[in-house]
């Protein structure tokens, strides 16, 4: 509905146009006389006119979309015409004498005492004529309305939103008709000034062919404004969020888009490469699949995929691992199928690609444009409604609109964190990056040894309790009965597990403060804190319904061989 009355604004507008100035006199000529005879019919050509070659513009512009490199060079031409034409007011004169010639002989004939029908008919065509002089004088509104058409082919809604603007147009005509020639008289001591500002936005239009011919700015047009309404028509779309997104500002370049050849393996699609995304807006999302706040973002960049998917948008998720159980292939297929990802997935096993982007985050977003350039980056959860924004500049740079934001459903894991509750930071239970350990004596690293579960009473301290032998990465239990207990102040906990070497599922028990955890139990664990390791992944152990306040965790493995890698909180 916004969209609708943005239209017949932008219509309106329309009339406060310098270019709006040569049309006039035939309106204004016909002030004098009845409405019904002379000035509805104007009208109404007029509306059926505008009407008219804005549907073949977004039939031409629908052709130029599928058929790009020679719409491209089209466009530059007629933009290079009409830059011309705004720069030597003789050749516009020339364009458009004809048309002057024809309404003015209409003028003169319906002055003449023709008849009612011919009085009619006759302005009926001055309407047409008149149409046919104001379509280029459309703003961001109409613009907005032609590239719908043309990106998503003809429909019921566009026919009514050209009808709707038209309509806008014609009301600005009937008001000039009801005031008459004192207006016009106020607007013809403008043509002056008009035609100075005429010949500066000619030079700049030339000027912006130039730096488009020679890709010095793919979003020039989208910044360069050609009518002395766009401002006030560009305000009306901003401020009702109606059509194209605001705009992030400028994106610098920030490097190359490298290579792709790195991957180990790819998910979902054949190898990909910069080369063979050329002209798409590609987003890299890199991950693995057991960090949380890889999985918290991971709803964001699916929504992204979908919604912008037919715009051009390609996302291409880079799994690079933490642990050595996510450069399994079967691990990360069966984790890419879980999380219902549908996109090309890279495996980087080796960080070849994690390397070339010179990244040291999970997760981490890059933002290539079409010009094969990164223009957006962003590291870490959040900053999801900046980065849609750079996915939308992006896409509109490439000559797509985009309409209103990506609808993002998280739960479970994907749940947003309770950033203001988090006093708790990511723990590793291997001795290579473990931080806080409390139980006496420390690790014995790289055999089996019996642990003692220390007294916690300092926020995050940690420690093991039973037989464990522990490495580098993560920690075995070698009997049944092992222990972990934590001191945490947090609404999530996770802890990434995995089953016996063997692949042998695991039971265990949780406890928060020695209860049961009831309604603050997990998606992997029952109100009595039970539950079970039956592949290497994050679980999720508890989520706290009520108020955040410090507590002791402690889990007990019922059998023996479990994997702990790392605990995470949100």
């Amino acid at each position: 509905m916004i969209l609708f009355l943005l239209s017949y604004l932008g219509g309106v507008l329309t009339i406060l146009s310098p270019c709006i100035l040569p049309v006039l006199p035939f309106v204004f000529a016909r002030a004098d006389q009845p409405f019904l005879r002379s000035g509805l019919p104007l009208l109404l050509g007029m509306a059926v006119t505008f009407a008219g070659v804005a549907a073949l513009a977004a039939l031409g512009g629908g052709w130029a979309v599928q058929a790009n490199s020679y719409g491209r060079g089209v466009a530059l031409v007629v933009l290079a015409l009409f830059g011309l034409l705004l720069l030597f007011p003789s050749l516009s004169d020339r364009a458009t004498r004809p048309l002057v010639a024809l309404g003015a002989r209409l003028s003169q004939s319906s002055r003449g005492g023709q008849s009612r029908a011919s009085g009619f008919g006759a302005s009926l065509l001055l309407g047409v004529a008149t149409g046919l002089l104001w379509a280029p004088c459309a703003g961001p509104v109409l613009g907005l309305v032609l590239t719908g058409a043309a990106l998503q082919g003809a429909g019921a809604q566009t026919a009514l939103l050209l009808l709707t603007y038209a309509l806008g147009a014609a009301t600005s005509l009937a008001l000039a008709l009801l005031v008459g020639g004192k207006v016009f008289a106020a607007m013809k001591r403008s043509i002056g000034v008009g035609e100075h500002i005429r010949r500066v936005l000619g030079v700049l239009v030339l000027a912006g062919v130039v730096a488009i011919a020679l890709g010095v700015d793919t979003g020039l047009l989208t910044r360069v404004s050609l009518s002395g309404t766009n401002r006030i028509e560009q305000g009306l779309l901003d401020r009702f969020h109606a059509g194209s997104a605001k705009s992030t500002g400028d994106l610098a370049v920030e490097g190359r888009f490298p290579p792709l050849t790195g991957a180990t393996q790819w998910l979902n699609s054949p190898p990909l490469s910069p080369q063979a995304l050329r002209g798409k807006v590609v987003l890299v999302d890199f991950w693995t699949y057991s960090c949380i706040n890889c999985l918290r973002s991971l709803p964001y960049v699916k929504a992204w995929a979908q919604k912008y998917q037919d715009q051009g948008l390609v996302v291409i998720g880079v799994h690079s691992p933490e642990f050595a159980f996510e450069k399994e292939p079967a691990n990360v297929r069966k984790a890419v199928h879980d999380l219902g990802i549908t996109y090309p997935v890279a495996m980087d096993n080796d960080l070849n690609i994690w390397s070339a982007f010179n990244n040291e985050y999970w997760p981490a977003h890059f933002l290539i444009d079409g010009q094969g350039r990164i223009r957006y980056h962003s590291f870490g959860e959040g900053d999801y409604d900046a980065t849609e924004k750079a996915i939308q500049r992006l896409l509109m740079e490439n000559g797509h609109m985009v309409r209103g934001t990506a609808l993002v459903e998280a739960t479970g894991v994907g749940k947003a964190a309770d950033l203001g509750e988090v006093a708790s930071p990511e723990t590793y239970v291997g001795y290579g990056r473990a931080e806080h350990f409390a139980s006496p004596g420390g690790f014995v690293g790289d055999m089996a040894h019996d642990y003692t579960l220390p007294g916690l009473t300092k926020l995050n301290d940690w420690g093991l309790g039973g037989r464990w032998s522990v490495g580098q990465e993560h920690a075995s239990a070698e009997g049944a009965g092992a222990k972990i207990a934590f001191r945490f102040h947090a609404r999530d906990l996770h802890l990434v597990l995995g089953p016996d070497a063997q692949g042998r599922p695991v039971r265990f028990r949780v406890t928060i403060d020695g209860k049961t955890p009831g309604a603050d139990h997990g998606l992997d664990t029952d109100g009595a804190g039970m539950g079970m390791v039956t592949q290497q992944r994050l679980y999720q152990l508890i989520r706290q319904k009520g108020p955040i306040v410090d507590h002791t965790f402690q889990i007990e493995f019922l059998d023996p061989g479990v994997q702990a890698f790392a605990f995470t909180f949100g």
